[in-house]
């Protein structure tokens, strides 16, 4: 008897064709979204730009949102990528902080005039493009878990509690870095790294007087402030 002979690579050459379709769509959507505007681009346009069937498109892409929370996702996967060898090795707090906020600038600068021209929509508290939103949910936890590391790897000395709180925090930090740079029109974004340049230091200095016990309980009240504000 013969034996049947299975061809392992074909989904593997299938999965790679899929990946590539997704990554073709999603770079026409954010040059039409650039060049037209989110709200005046469609599917329909997003289709014939990428040469796929309107049904394709809808096939990996449910709505033009599922294709923001896919560059979300593609931003969020290059910014980790980007921060590895820092993580890797250094070891005190400022650095840290400051080397993942810059890298989080560098990786976006070729999305910049995207940002400028979406803001609008992801800064509405009901939005699901919004970055508290629950739709966001996924690149939101992953963002927070970069700055879990850059907390977690610290050799720093800080408050106990306010470690554990401190991943949510920069995060947040990180999306006024965010506003400062959608509205940055500074050759390079100049202003945006100044920007961290001067406010990182004085993260640092707060959160490395935190274990004092002049401070500590300082911390703990607006831990307990955090806590009730997010309840």
């Amino acid at each position: 008897m013969g034996r049947t002979v299975t061809n392992v690579s074909e989904p593997t050459q299938r999965s790679r064709g899929s990946d590539k379709t997704r990554e073709i769509i999603v770079e026409t959507a954010l040059r039409l979204f650039r060049e037209r505007g989110y709200e005046a681009t469609t599917m329909r346009a997003i289709a014939a730009e990428a040469g796929v069937s309107v049904g394709n498109a809808y096939y990996y892409f449910a709505s033009k949102e599922a294709l923001i929370q896919a560059y979300y996702d593609r931003a969020q996967t290059e910014h980790e990528a980007a921060c590895e060898e820092l993580l890797a090795t250094e070891r005190a707090f400022a650095p840290r902080l400051g080397g993942v906020l810059r890298e989080w600038v560098r990786v976006s600068e070729p999305y910049h005039e995207f940002a400028v021209k979406f803001f609008k929509h992801a800064a509405e508290p009901s939005n699901p493009l919004s970055p508290f939103s629950a739709e966001s949910s996924p690149a939101r936890e992953s963002a927070i878990a970069i700055y879990r590391r850059v907390v977690e790897g610290s050799a720093d000395r800080m408050d106990a509690e306010l470690r554990a709180e401190l991943p949510e925090l920069l995060w947040l930090m990180s999306m006024g870095v965010v506003l400062f740079w959608v509205h940055d029109t500074s050759e390079g974004c100049r202003r945006t790294y100044r920007f961290i340049e001067l406010s990182v230091p004085l993260v640092d200095r707060l959160v490395g007087l935190s274990h004092l016990p002049g401070l500590r309980g300082i911390a703990r009240d607006f831990i307990a402030g955090v806590h009730e504000l997010r309840a």
